[in-house]
């Protein structure tokens, strides 16, 4: 199977992901890591880390003469603001953070907890989604994300091709498809910031192109909308996960809940098969599989829990009450949220798809993929 591990600190040395299972023949273009990376690091209300950290990718395994060769591949991030050995501990838990929890889980230091906690870890798991998006677009999958809703704004998106939607959030500095809002948000972010308070949004992930039948109804674990729903969740700050019309469906009847059926001869040769609805309440998934529509993933960030206006904590050495420790941070992460979770769905998805098309080489898939299609027309 495809999968990966992450490894390393926030002002440790280098982050690092080691990505297993990735198929042979892939071209790897680095440079599109790269514009991830930067992605990542953008968007209105980032801290000073993002003015110190350049992040790049290099690729240290599992590549030759550009392309992937099926062995694991290993992707390294340096941190240019390596200190770890020289900072010390916090006295102080900051709450919203795992400082006070690890350090008794771990009976050990908050630094060792907040270190590894941190988002900067995401980081590379953008890389390693990164890379899961170059083998989608063999297959002519995109994963496409944005800021849904900032601070209680919501930021409905001007309708549009995958082009034109693609080319708006690029040219907004909130990575949304809502232009004339995106002044408002800015402002509410630079109010937020002399207060000494944080932000929290929606970011909304739709994925494009998906054959039917990735993930499975056989097996929970194996259910591809809880592959997706777990990848979400475990992103740092991430508090909710809904997929197509999500917490809604509760509210409402079956009838204005479930999409109709419908048939197009003319669209036979596309990954639908010739199947359409009207709506995609569900999102592209039914009983944990996708049904040819587009996937479409929202997930709620709630506000950086680092505070300069710092609530009350207690000192862990005299257990009296105390503001908490502030260490540098930003005023608002959605943007960039919404950055790595466009890059942990796509390796979720492209995960289902090694599953089902083998992932031995890029050739056999596309042989694999190409017969499954062909079927699929004749049944």
């Amino acid at each position: 199977m495809l999968r990966y591990w992450t490894a390393g600190e926030s002002h440790g040395k280098a982050l690092i992901a080691l990505v297993d299972g990735f198929p042979a023949g892939v071209e790897i273009r680095t440079e599109e890591i790269d514009r991830e990376l930067a992605r990542r690091q953008g968007g209105y209300g980032r801290g000073g880390r993002q003015r110190i950290e350049t992040d790049r990718v290099d690729v240290k395994t599992g590549i030759w003469q550009g392309k992937s060769i099926g062995s694991p591949v290993a992707l390294e991030v340096v941190n240019k603001d390596y200190k770890l050995e020289r900072l010390g501990d916090l006295e102080r838990p900051r709450p919203g953070h795992g400082d006070l929890t690890g350090a008794i889980k771990y009976l050990g230091s908050i630094r060792g907890i907040l270190e590894r906690a941190s988002a900067r870890e995401t980081t590379v798991r953008v890389a390693a989604g990164a890379l899961a998006k170059q083998l989608l677009r063999e297959f002519g999958i995109e994963v496409f994300g944005y800021t849904l809703e900032l601070g209680g704004i919501r930021l409905e998106p001007r309708p549009g091709t995958l082009a034109e939607q693609r080319a708006l959030r690029d040219a907004s500095d909130i990575y949304s498809l809502a232009p004339a809002k995106d002044q408002a948000v800015k402002d509410l972010i630079d109010q937020v910031g002399k207060e000494g308070d944080t932000l929290g949004g929606v970011l909304e992930i739709r994925v494009e192109g998906l054959p039917f039948g990735l993930g499975t109804h056989a097996q929970w674990d194996r259910k591809l909308d809880g592959r997706i729903a777990q990848a979400v969740m475990a992103v740092q700050a991430i508090k909710g996960v809904e997929i197509g019309m999500g917490f809604e469906a509760a509210r409402r009847r079956g009838s204005e809940v479930h999409d109709p059926i419908h048939y197009d001869a003319a669209l036979k040769d596309t990954p639908a098969l010739g199947f359409t609805r009207p709506t995609n309440n569900a999102g592209g998934l039914e009983a944990g599989m996708t049904n040819g529509q587009p996937l479409v993933v929202r997930a709620a960030k709630k506000p950086i829990s680092t505070l300069r206006k710092a609530l009350d904590s207690v000192n862990l050495a005299t257990k009296e009450t105390e503001a908490a420790n502030y260490e540098r941070s930003d005023v608002c992460a959605v943007p960039a949220a919404g950055v790595i979770l466009e890059n942990v769905v796509a390796f979720e998805v492209a995960t289902a798809f090694c599953d089902k098309f083998g992932n031995d080489s890029l050739g056999e898939m596309k042989s694999r993929y190409d017969l499954f299609l062909k079927m699929a027309r004749e049944r």
